[in-house]
């Protein structure tokens, strides 16, 4: 099993990537685990409270049992992954099943951050990007999936998603084995990543 790790900024294509890492590889070979499906469950908070919490630090993530999931499909055993409403910031009832594959990426804003889970990746990527282009992306991503206002997301991005990045997700990227420059639309480097992964797989199955 390869075990890929994808971290970059909010906004700065780590999904793109993701999806084209996929698409070069044989169907059903990939398993994604997102970072964002780990983020700890607070709904015995009041809503009010939770939507002013940040969830942009390490610490909003529940990083214990991400590596326990991963330790366990490493070990060839399925898992039951949690989800999160990002409407209601609290975890939900739901769960999704995830199988062990020839290749396993987790995806996050904070992945390199946790040294626990970067010493079980075998590949590190950054998805780096401009501010703005992230910026740009995020309005657009949480008006539309998260039901916010373009005033509430910048609100957020000046008082919460820049500092973070800044302090924790930006200096991460020098854990990175690979950096992707100018996003997930960066096809040079993307293919030449997609490349690196089947040369690495293929050496695994060898």
């Amino acid at each position: 099993m390869l075990v890929i790790g994808i971290a970059g900024g909010t906004g700065s294509g780590k999904t793109t990537v993701v999806r084209k890492i996929i698409e070069s590889l044989p169907k059903g070979e990939v398993t994604v685990i997102p970072q964002d499906c780990y983020y700890k469950d607070n709904a015995h908070i009041p809503l009010e409270e939770r939507l002013k919490m940040n969830y942009d630090e390490p610490a909003s993530i529940e990083w214990r049992l991400l590596c326990e999931h991963l330790r366990r499909l490493k070990n060839g055993e399925s898992v039951d992954m949690p989800t999160y409403d990002f409407l209601t910031c609290s975890r939900q009832k739901e769960t999704v099943k995830l199988f062990p594959r020839d290749v396993v990426v987790v995806e996050g804003i904070l992945v390199l951050t946790d040294k626990e889970l970067r010493d079980m990746l075998d590949v590190k990527v950054f998805v780096d990007a401009d501010a703005d282009e992230r910026l740009i992306r995020v309005i657009s991503r949480d008006c539309i999936e998260r039901g916010r206002t373009p005033k509430m997301v910048i609100d957020r991005y000046q008082e919460t998603l820049k500092p973070m990045h800044e302090l924790y997700i930006e200096p991460s990227k020098r854990y990175a084995d690979l950096i992707v420059p100018q996003g997930g639309n960066n096809n040079v480097a993307v293919m030449l990543l997609t490349d690196y992964i089947r040369s690495l797989l293929k050496s695994c199955q060898q």
